[in-house]
């Protein structure tokens, strides 16, 4: 006799949806939970700096499309930069990044605190009564989360607590501009500047004048090469010329390389499978047969295609007389470390530009510049690590970015700085170690190109390129520096227990076959704040001993569990990595608690209590 009743689960009455900023894409209307009674809903906290949550979005998309009726997806965006708590800037990313469904604008971060969220991007899941009954922390959760929308489904249908029908979302009216949230730029040989028209998936060749001369690409997603008016993107970014003439394309969304030719207008794939790369693939190989991650940014360097692979928060290389790429720099852990290629961090690389001896990079989750030298070792010029962010001149070492995007490099042997969330163009001068400010008033800049003795910026977010001449001097600013908006965990000194939560999805078990299939990482900034606790082990749980003479620090934290289908009768099930890393800013402060939960997948029972039948 086969056992028909609902799996139990866990369930915690979901608290309600609040955001100072209001609603965006329904039509104005605002919606409380009661409102989506009936329905599957799934929040999505994301900001929209984070490169892991703008893959969540993509996953969304599959999961909306399958379930049009029953799930309800709510974007409930939640600020790291101070620029990100703009209610404008998030209009403006809903927009960029084709957000389709309902999004909640929570600058004060009052709905992310009511569900004890505690990293970028986390996924949480309602039922249709209004219970929360699952929570994912990190990208590649989608699978599970369907599987149990599945279940939810037959469940409230059996019960008549599901309730179908059309959603909320309603589209915003198209606006009618030449570009729409352009990326990068380059000069051709020509004269005409290529600008990656990101929104509308396409390139856009433009004369001196700013007039069009052609757009290639259809201009809906898609990764289909062939002429102009057949070709496909989706969301490009980066550019770069190659010696023979040609265009390589970072092809952001498609995780690809593309190469275009100005002279017969064709686009073709240099790299990548279609597919994001995921912990366990291939990290070199045939391009053609290697999976990348959000390529952001491409330069031609020492006889390579480098290539800022923004989704894994590492430098890669493409060798195009070999056919083949590779790792060049970076561990995928998130961070600011410097020294040798294969142990440096870098945290969302989205800018590259080359000189004879420097491939520079904007480190954006960093607000870093920094650079390679010829030996392939990582320096940084200015940044502090992933908290700190402003907009301050002066010696390199005060000097504070605030998420820059793209670097140019100058004839004098400085470079300037896209300083992206500062809506400013900011110059580093290596011989002198000072950063000054050449324009202000621009609406996040995304890159900028030479032009003779201008320079031309992209205004992403005003649609359009921007003509400056240099100036001789620099324009003054008032100094502001800024921490993220995240409010510290207030954690007693002394010993604390780190659980990172996993419940592997049902249906699916933790693949040992081959040794642990967990891995925790854990440091500190700073170094002295962790006196116990620290590095790389299998268990999901560890004992931390904090100083209790340091007041204030963040803890680093890298989690990773591997599960696959539990199925017998399956010789070859189907396997999932889930990942995530954790900056959690921590406070010192006596009888706070003694114990920090993480959740990677599922929901901590200690903290929500038991069941409810």
């Amino acid at each position: 006799m086969t056992d028909s009743a609902p799996p139990r689960r866990p369930r915690v009455r979901a608290p309600e949806l609040i955001g100072k900023g209001g609603w965006l894409n329904t039509g104005e209307r605002e919606y409380t939970l009661s409102d989506l009674r009936g329905r599957i809903v799934v929040l999505d906290f994301w900001t929209f700096c984070c490169i892991n949550c703008l893959h969540v979005l993509d996953e969304l998309r599959e999961l909306e499309h399958r379930h049009p009726d029953t799930v309800v997806v709510i974007g409930v965006h939640s600020p790291k930069f101070a620029h990100e708590a703009e209610h404008g800037a998030v209009v403006d990313a809903v927009e960029r990044y084709g957000v389709a469904h309902p999004v909640l604008d929570d600058p004060e971060l009052a709905t992310w605190k009511q569900y004890a969220v505690r990293a970028w991007p986390t996924l949480v899941v309602i039922d249709p009564e209004g219970y929360v009954v699952a929570q994912h922390a990190g990208e590649g959760h989608v699978h599970a989360i369907e599987r149990l929308v599945t279940e939810l489904e037959a469940e409230h249908g059996a019960k008549g607590t599901l309730r179908r029908g059309d959603g909320p979302y309603v589209p915003p009216e198209p606006e009618p501009t030449v570009l729409r949230f352009p990326g990068k730029a380059l000069l051709l040989p020509s004269g005409n500047l290529l600008v990656s028209d990101t929104t509308r998936h396409q390139l856009v060749e433009l004369a001196a004048d700013g007039e069009v001369v052609r757009r290639i690409g259809q201009g809906g997603r898609g990764l289909t090469d062939g002429p102009e008016d057949r070709a496909r993107f989706q969301e490009p970014q980066g550019l770069a010329l190659l010696p023979d003439g040609t265009v390589v394309v970072a092809d952001t969304v498609n995780h690809a390389l593309r190469r275009f030719d100005p002279e017969t207008g064709r686009t073709t794939t240099l790299a990548g499978t279609g597919h994001q790369w995921m912990q366990g693939a291939a990290t070199s190989g045939p391009a053609r047969e290697v999976d990348l991650s959000s390529p952001w940014d491409v330069a031609w360097w020492q006889d390579r295609v480098w290539i800022a692979m923004a989704g894994v928060h590492q430098l890669w290389t493409y060798d195009p007389e070999a056919g083949t790429v590779a790792v060049a720099a970076g561990t995928t852990n998130e961070g600011l470390v410097d020294g040798p290629a294969a142990e440096a961090w870098f945290a969302q690389p989205s800018g590259l530009a080359a000189t004879t001896d420097r491939l520079w990079l904007a480190d954006s989750e960093t607000s870093a510049l920094r650079w390679v030298d010829s030996d392939g070792a990582v320096h940084t010029a200015v940044g502090t690590g992933l908290f700190d962010f402003g907009h301050r001149d002066g010696a390199a070492g005060q000097a504070l970015f605030q998420h820059p995007l793209g670097v140019t490099a100058l004839p004098d042997g400085s470079v300037a700085v896209a300083d992206t969330y500062n809506h400013a163009l900011r110059r580093f001068d290596p011989a002198t170690g000072e950063v000054t400010t050449l324009a202000t008033d621009l609406r996040e800049p995304s890159d900028a190109v030479l032009v003779g003795e201008d320079i031309v910026v992209v205004e992403s977010a005003r649609h359009r390129l921007t003509r400056l001449r240099l100036p001789e001097e620099a324009v003054r600013v008032e100094p502001v520096a800024h921490r993220t908006r995240r409010a510290a965990t207030e954690v007693a000194p002394g010993r604390l227990r780190l659980d990172v939560v996993f419940q592997a999805p049902r249906g699916q078990k933790l693949d040992t076959r081959y040794g642990p299939s967990t891995r925790l990482l854990v440091s500190s900034t700073p170094p002295e704040l962790l006196l116990k606790g620290e590095g790389a082990g299998t268990d999901l749980s560890r004992e931390l001993e904090l100083d209790a003479t340091v007041r204030e620090g963040v803890l680093h934290i890298s989690a990773m569990a591997a599960s696959c289908d539990d199925d017998p009768a399956n010789e070859y099930p189907a396997c999932h990595v889930h990942q995530q890393d954790w900056g959690v800013p921590v406070r010192l402060t006596e009888g706070a608690t003694d114990r920090l939960p993480l959740v990677l997948a599922g929901l901590d029972e200690q903290e929500n209590g038991p069941q409810t039948p």
